[in-house]
């Protein structure tokens, strides 16, 4: 896996926004919430910060407050807002979408495998905000390399992603991801067949030391790394590969494709995580040569982001969406189904 291929792979969704905590001093006068976090929190505006108050990002002793609330001594207060300004322009593209939704305040396409999300050092041009600002012209945090988004999936992956076109949503959806409300569903054909067919993976997920590129799972109570936490069932089992079913409770880089190759089955053509190597039956050439036609098929991880549940920043519901898989992962399965039912109707 090249670099100049991947945006920051060691950013996570959580890093797409800040989160703060302060203590007030003993000693703090009387002051408006607006006006103490806006001495507290560089580069923040006083309209990102009200917007944040009305979006319910910021928490004063675990209670939502509004702006004209006076902060005391030692209130706990906790802030999610969305990531700070950065220091490029980015050029609007007249670049296809393949919209799923969209209204006033939030857009959900569906990003094809081999776009990357946003800019960053060596992709600046033809990425998904690029496409976006052309689309949608405004986004909020003008300035910002990510405007508008609030998670992200890899270049190679496919599927659903929601992105905010007003500075309340934007902060309504970045702390619906930081409380872990947000309902993601992501199928995958993994090597194998997981023992257990429904379980639920934790530990902490950080860079690994043989290769700062990718991701590795650590043990729960490690020092080091951010908790990840996968609950997967296995779908369907076929000679030598199975379709997976993902739910994430957090947002981790490359948190599913990490887990998965913890437990001995990576994803289909994953060749940061050793699936683009045969797994198995590599020693019976009619299989070999059907597993390295199905890596050509799909020559990407096989990883879909399938469905994406949230509450509607301005609507008061929960809205659900689902995009069914790509031409690739589509033509894989119907392949391994094929090849499995001949096996089972011959015996």
């Amino acid at each position: 896996m090249s670099i100049d291929n991947e945006i920051d792979p060691i950013e996570s969704e959580d890093d797409l926004f800040e989160h703060f905590n302060f203590t007030v001093d003993k000693g703090q006068q009387l002051l408006r919430i607006d006006k103490y976090l806006l001495l507290k929190i560089s580069n923040a505006t006083r309209s990102k910060i009200q917007s944040g108050i009305e979006a319910g990002s910021v928490k004063v002793n675990g209670l939502n407050i509004k702006s004209n609330y006076k902060v005391k001594p030692l209130d706990e207060i906790v802030v999610s807002f969305s990531h700070p300004p950065r220091d490029k322009d980015i050029v609007a593209e007249n670049i296809p979408l393949d919209i799923i939704f969209e209204d006033e305040e939030l857009i959900l396409v569906n990003k094809p495998s081999g776009m990357v999300v946003h800019p960053a050092h060596g992709n600046w041009e033809r990425t998904l905000v690029n496409a976006l600002l052309y689309h949608c012209q405004h986004l909020p945090g003008k300035g910002d390399i990510r405007p508008g988004l609030v998670h992200r999936i890899d270049k190679d992956t496919s599927g659903i992603l929601v992105v905010a076109k007003s500075e309340f949503s934007l902060n309504h959806l970045a702390r619906q991801f930081f409380d872990h409300t947000i309902d993601r569903t992501y199928y995958a054909i993994c090597w194998g067949v997981p023992k257990e067919s429904k379980a639920t993976l934790r530990g902490k997920i950080d860079r690994s030391p043989r290769d700062r590129k990718v991701m590795m799972m650590f043990p729960e109570d490690a020092e080091h790394g951010k908790l990840a936490i996968t609950h997967y069932e296995v779908m369907e089992s076929f000679v030598f590969c199975s379709l997976v079913r993902f739910n994430l409770e957090t947002g981790r880089t490359h948190q599913i494709r990490a887990h998965a190759a913890s437990i001995g089955h990576p994803l289909l053509s994953d060749a940061a995580y050793g699936g683009d190597k045969i797994r198995y039956m590599s020693s019976i050439a009619n299989f070999k040569t059907f597993a390295a036609n199905l890596m050509k098929l799909c020559p990407r991880q096989a990883l879909h982001a399938f469905s994406l549940g949230f509450d509607h920043p301005k609507a008061n519901e929960r809205i659900y969406f689902e995009q069914d898989f790509p031409e690739d992962m589509r033509e894989v399965l119907y392949r391994l189904r094929e090849v499995t039912n001949h096996g089972a109707n011959r015996n």
